[in-house]
């Protein structure tokens, strides 16, 4: 099986495919219905089997907010020998706030540190190419050992940290062929993502499940750096081998047909 290609953030070697964690602690993007569904389906013993399977097929990294949950479960896994990298995004109104959570990402053995929405899109004040509080947070970070970087659902976040020159190894940030959680035209999205310097982590690719694998997996690679990683929420093993396969087939350039979903209704389609 090819081997998913790799990316350094702040010298941490990330896998092309991170594990993302909404799905696992009920934040579906959809309707309060479907979260609560999530939180009772999502046990500690299912998570792990996702991430267990994620990693034997290559994925070394996984992104998520501060959860006591998730650092069990990755302590687990490492026992087992199946080690990942915690990328973290610590939340908070403010950079007081936002600290607290940092010194908990310490404690807890996160790798890189990237404050998350909350903090860094109510406080940014792009005309100044400034970010509130974040010089000492970021300070903070690497005074603990850490890789600072920015969790932002606003893409002029990374062009005024950018011009700025704030020490940020990397961003995580929406993009997905429908525009969903990005607040400028898509085109725009992309066009900010493939001139930063930095990594960018996608999220959303397909929208919250909005759209399906087939169609935003291609769209995010090639809308993307070599160097961009893509985060994605898996909701079952089957999930984790089908999209790493979809993954693997347009990275590689192999034009290979996915099975389609079937019905009554798209029998005479000889699906």
């Amino acid at each position: 099986m090819d081997r998913l290609p790799t990316t350094r953030i702040g010298g941490v070697k990330i896998s092309k495919i991170i594990c993302g964690t909404n799905p696992f602690f009920g934040f579906s993007h959809f309707t309060r219905a479907r979260d609560l569904w999530m939180r009772e389906y999502f046990t500690d013993d299912r998570i792990k089997e996702i991430m267990r399977r994620a990693c034997e097929l290559g994925v070394n990294a996984v992104i998520s907010g501060v959860q006591d949950r998730l650092h069990a479960i990755l302590g687990d896994l490492r026992r087992e020998g199946l080690g990942m990298h915690w990328i973290c995004t610590p939340g908070g109104n403010n950079a007081k706030e936002v600290e607290k959570e940092v010194l908990w990402c310490k404690e807890h053995g996160v790798e890189i540190c990237m404050p998350h929405q909350m903090y860094t899109d109510n406080n940014l004040l792009p005309a100044q190419s400034d970010l509130l509080g974040y010089d000492g947070i970021a300070e903070k970070i690497r005074a603990l050992g850490m890789v600072p970087g920015l969790s932002t659902h606003r893409p002029d976040t990374i062009v005024a940290m950018d011009k700025a020159g704030k020490d940020v190894e990397g961003y995580v940030l929406p993009l997905n062929p429908l525009g969903f959680l990005c607040p400028f035209e898509v085109e725009w999205v992309q066009r900010i993502v493939t001139n930063s310097p930095k990594p960018v982590i996608v999220i959303k690719t397909m929208a919250a499940g909005r759209i399906t694998p087939e169609i935003g997996l291609p769209f995010a690679l090639h809308a993307v750096k070599r160097g961009d990683p893509l985060a994605l929420g898996f909701s079952s093993i089957l999930e984790v081998e089908e999209d790493l396969q979809l993954v693997r087939s347009v990275l590689s350039r192999r034009a290979e047909q996915m099975p389609l979903t079937t019905s009554r209704s798209k029998a005479v389609l000889g699906g």
